[in-house]
C-alpha cells in the first residue's frame, strides 16, 4: 500500500467519522447525566465498526465480478452517449441530495425509532442489545449514503491489494471512522467538567446541520460527476 492509497482512505474515514452514527449518536450517549459507561460508547462504536467492514468485505467480493461486467458492457456503448448518461446520472445525483436533504428536515424533531433506540439505550435500565440494536439501525439508515465508505471500497478494490491486505485497509479505514467519538469518550472520562460544554455544542450544531451536510456530501458527488462529464463533452466537440 503506498502512502497516497493510505492518506487517500485515511481522509475518507475521518470524513466518515462526522457521520449521525459514527459521531451524532455517541455524543448523544456521552451527554448522559451522571457517570459515564465507557462499556457502552466502546459497544456501540464496535458494532458500527464492525457493521461496516462487513459491507466493505461483501462489496470488495463482488467489485471484481462487476467491475467486469461493467466493462464489458462500456465498451459496447459510444463515448459520446456515455458521457451524456454520466450527466444524467450526476444530475439525478444533484436532484436526489435536495431531496435526502428535505426528507431530513422534515423528520427533525419526530420521535422515530432512532431517537426512542436511543432513549432506552441511555437509561439507566438499558441493556447491551438495546445499544447494538441502535447501532445497526444507525448502520442501516446510512447504507445509502455512506458515500466516503463506498469510494474508499472502490479504491481498495482498484488497487488489487491481495486480501490480506484488503482486509486490514478495510479494517484499519473502520478504526480510524471510530477515533473521534472514541478521543471524545475518553475526554469525557478523565475530564467530564471541561469536555461537556464542547460536546454539547459540537451536538447543536450537528443537530442543526445535519441535513445539510448531508445534502452537501451527495450533491459534491453530484457535481463532481456532471462536471466531469460537460468537460469530456466539450473536450470530444
Amino acid at each position: 500500500m503506498t502512502p497516497a492509497l493510505a492518506l487517500a482512505l485515511a481522509g475518507l474515514s475521518l470524513i466518515d467519522s462526522t457521520s449521525f452514527g459514527t459521531l451524532l449518536i455517541p455524543i448523544w450517549l456521552l451527554l448522559t447525566p451522571g457517570r459515564l459507561r465507557l462499556g457502552r460508547i466502546v459497544a456501540y462504536l464496535a458494532t458500527v465498526a464492525v457493521f461496516y467492514f462487513c459491507v466493505g468485505v461483501l462489496l470488495t467480493l463482488g467489485a471484481d465480478a462487476v467491475l467486469t461486467v461493467v466493462r464489458a458492457a462500456v465498451a459496447t456503448i459510444p463515448p459520446p452517449a456515455l458521457k451524456a448518461g454520466q450527466l444524467a446520472l450526476g444530475v439525478a445525483i444533484i436532484a436526489l441530495s435536495y431531496w435526502l436533504e428535505a426528507r431530513a428536515r422534515r423528520q427533525e424533531g419526530s420521535p422515530g425509532k432512532v431517537q426512542r433506540w436511543r432513549a432506552r439505550a441511555m437509561s439507566g435500565g438499558g441493556s447491551a442489545r438495546s445499544l447494538m440494536s441502535l447501532a445497526l439501525l444507525a448502520a442501516l439508515l446510512e447504507v445509502a449514503t455512506m458515500l466516503p465508505y463506498l469510494a474508499a471500497v472502490g479504491v481498495i478494490a482498484n488497487a488489487d491489494l491481495g486480501w490480506q491486505l484488503t482486509g486490514a485497509a478495510l479494517a484499519g479505514y473502520c478504526l480510524v471512522m471510530t477515533l473521534p467519538a472514541l478521543v471524545l469518550a475518553v475526554a469525557r472520562l478523565t475530564a467530564h467538567r471541561a469536555v461537556e460544554p464542547l460536546l454539547q455544542r459540537t451536538n447543536d450544531w450537528l443537530t442543526r446541520n445535519l441535513a445539510r451536510v448531508l445534502g452537501w456530501t451527495v450533491g459534491g458527488l453530484g457535481i463532481a460527476v456532471a462536471l466531469n462529464a460537460v468537460a469530456s463533452l466539450l473536450l470530444e466537440s
